[in-house]
């Protein structure tokens, strides 16, 4: 008998819908959330792995890979909306 070791949701309610965000923290917020459940999903493969559940293996692997690739995304957005310490220097080289 295995255990299932699954990420208990993925799910982030309503709270959170694609396109709602309100503040650059909402988007770290989000790729935050993604990067954690990549890792969850991570644990739960190499569990599965170890049991020799490989359907349950490949499953989360999936999962995993689907949520990192939603974390980076994210972070993307995060550091292009936010300025950074270049950003208030990038007029300068244009003035001389």
């Amino acid at each position: 008998m295995t255990q299932d070791n699954a990420p208990e949701t993925d799910d982030l309610g309503e709270e959170y819908a694609e396109d709602d965000f309100e503040s650059a923290a909402d988007v770290h917020r989000m790729a935050a959330h993604h990067f954690t459940a990549a890792a969850k999903h991570h644990f739960a493969a190499a569990i599965a792995e170890d049991e020799g559940d490989t359907d349950k293996a490949a499953r989360h692997t999936f999962l995993a890979y689907r949520h990192q690739l939603n974390a980076v995304q994210y972070a993307e957005i995060a550091a292009m909306d936010s300025e950074g310490p270049e950003d208030e220097f990038a007029g300068a080289e244009l003035e001389e």
